[in-house]
């Protein structure tokens, strides 16, 4: 099982979510988070632009087994992407186990 976790924009949420859900990725966690990165966000208040370091975006968390891996980075990579700074990363980890609460189930199957 592979944990793939993305930070993408919030303004291609709903494409990421929708495109998800189109290849079988059904179930998955998500945050707003602020973080620091290469690009530099403008803001208006009162008429006045200023810009921040501080990034608005969403944050991720995807479990899936080994055979999803691909088709899910794929997808979020299509869907989120727009080609500008700032599109945000994805990072993938090994997943050693997982269980089902309710009846106690361990292994791939716990995805599903």
């Amino acid at each position: 099982m592979k944990k793939i976790e993305a930070i993408i924009r919030k303004s291609k949420f709903s494409d990421v979510k929708t495109a998800l859900h189109e290849v079988g990725v059904n179930f998955f966690s998500y945050w707003d988070v602020t973080g620091l990165g290469n690009e530099k966000e403008g803001h208006v208040y009162r008429g006045v632009s200023y810009s921040t370091s501080d990034i608005q975006r969403r944050y991720l968390s995807i479990v899936v087994n080994n055979d999803f891996e691909d088709v899910t980075i794929k997808t979020i990579i299509k869907a989120a992407g727009t080609g500008e700074v700032g599109d945000g990363k994805i990072f993938v980890s090994d997943i050693k186990e997982a269980y089902r609460i309710r009846t106690g189930e361990k292994g791939g199957e716990t995805l599903n």
